[in-house]
């Protein structure tokens, strides 16, 4: 597979593009702590399945700029360089597609501008529309005040603790929330007083889904980069839900498909979204869960994703 590499302008940055295959664009948007190369096993397939397959570097990661002020990491934001990038690779529409902190991206820019995006596919985090009650409300009020995404909150902790050695913190943190920690190590997302590192295990030896060389490839690009601008999309959870405001209880009415490990972490407190995905997304084509898996889904059964993806787009 010819990976085809670019910059662009697009919403006020310059965006580092990987492309791969022609045909009918599909856009993939990567999470955290991740970068494009996190898609490459759905950018082989989709090429080869006679598509075009899209995978960014999104906002403050990899090559794309990673503006200074973390306001500057907003849902409008990250929705407005999706659409960006459609416009400055002069296409009128595509099927989106976003893993973890993508995933969000992916259902808002769906249901933001379903003109440009015909269908969406979230992985690992499902779409929860707008509620009454802020998210880090919610939290306070259940007394989970070391919930992780809390922890990141405070600028320069959580971006000094992950930056210290950045092969360990990815290496932890990929085997720690994938489907081959065993039971008895499952990540707790309420953090130890030792911070985020410290809910994290060193796995006995990586697993055959993270071959060394792709681990030492995030590992370089975050040593170069460090987790800031990674950091700064989590520094606006409270200001998103604000953002949404008009948007509240929305339904997205584009086509869609939710795909996650039965084994991912995020399914202990996003169990409720999954089972309301069918009023939530009235179109919704499928929900696959997939037994073996956790959080990098893509990564871990790249086949059954490559799969699920195929025929959802082959349905539309």
């Amino acid at each position: 597979m010819q990976i085809r590499h670019q910059t662009v302008a697009a919403n006020g940055i310059r965006l580092h593009v990987a492309e791969a295959g022609e045909g009918p664009a599909v856009l993939l948007c990567h999470g955290f702590p991740e970068a494009w190369h996190s898609w490459r096993h759905q950018m082989a397939a989709l090429a080869e399945a006679g598509y075009r397959a899209i995978a960014p570097d999104m906002r403050g990661y990899g090559g794309t700029e990673a503006p200074a002020a973390a306001a500057d990491y907003s849902i409008l934001h990250l929705v407005g360089d999706m659409v960006g990038l459609l416009d400055a690779l002069q296409l009128d529409q595509a099927v989106i597609a976003g893993h973890d902190w993508g995933a969000p991206v992916a259902w808002n820019a769906a249901l933001l501008r379903p003109d440009r995006f015909r269908a969406v596919a979230g992985l690992s985090v499902p779409y929860a529309p707008r509620g009454p009650v802020s998210p880090f409300g919610m939290l306070r009020r259940a007394g989970r005040h070391r919930f992780y995404q809390i922890y990141f909150q405070a600028p320069g902790v959580a971006d000094n603790e992950l930056r210290r050695d950045p092969l360990v913190t990815l290496r932890r943190t990929f085997h720690t929330l994938s489907g081959d920690v065993p039971e008895a190590q499952r990540w707790n997302p309420d953090l130890p007083e030792g911070g985020f590192l410290a809910s994290l295990v060193e796995p006995p030896a990586l697993p055959a889904w993270l071959p060394e060389a792709e681990l030492a490839l995030y590992a370089d690009t975050f040593r170069r980069t460090g987790f800031r601008g990674g950091l700064n999309w989590y520094r606006n959870i409270e200001r998103n839900w604000e953002l949404m405001a008009p948007f509240a209880g929305a339904r997205i009415r584009v086509p869609g498909l939710f795909v996650a490990g039965r084994r991912d972490p995020v399914l202990g407190w996003a169990g409720r979204a999954v089972e309301a995905l069918p009023q939530s997304v009235p179109d919704l084509r499928g929900t696959v869960l997939i037994e073996s898996a956790g959080h990098w889904v893509q990564q871990e059964a790249a086949a059954e994703v490559n799969a699920a993806l195929v025929e959802f787009l082959k349905g539309l």
